[in-house]
């Protein structure tokens, strides 16, 4: 890979990581806020499936786990294509992962899960992964219409 690809990438990993985190730390929170049991017959009794009240926070973390580390994978993918029309097509994935993301990072927002700093810290960074993987994107194009030519 470039020096540019490794840069790419060291930031989908830092983002992914941080997705990570960010799910680990969400789904601890939610659990902690009520209790994980119920009472059966006066005994307490571990719940087997997720809580209602941890469902939808559960659904939208693991979404954005989902959208949130797929951009690396898809950026590996894309710098180990075997065609530069492979390179373009997983890098275009790499981009809908991301957009993804600002949409599931957005809605933990708009309903409390994470508070301002958190929101803006997070959605900033993948926003600059948007906007470099728009670019190469962009690049990219204009290489095939080129070659095209």
């Amino acid at each position: 890979m470039s020096e540019i690809s490794d840069a790419i990438q060291a930031k989908c990993l830092a983002f992914g990581d941080r997705v990570i985190k960010l799910n680990d730390y969400l789904l601890k929170e939610a659990a902690n806020a009520k209790p994980a049991y119920k009472i059966v017959k006066g005994k307490r009794v571990c719940e087997k499936s997720v809580p209602v009240y941890l469902q939808s926070v559960s659904n939208l973390c693991n979404q954005l786990l989902r959208a949130g580390t797929s951009i690396g994978a898809n950026n590996a993918e894309a710098c180990n294509g075997i065609s530069k029309a492979d390179f373009k097509s997983k890098s275009f994935i790499a981009l809908k992962e991301a957009r993804e993301s600002l949409y599931w990072i957005e809605l933990l927002h708009r309903n409390s899960y994470i508070d301002d700093r958190q929101y803006e810290s997070i959605y900033g960074d993948c926003e600059e992964l948007v906007r470099i993987l728009v670019a190469r994107c962009k690049k990219l194009d204009e290489q095939l219409k080129q070659e095209k030519k």
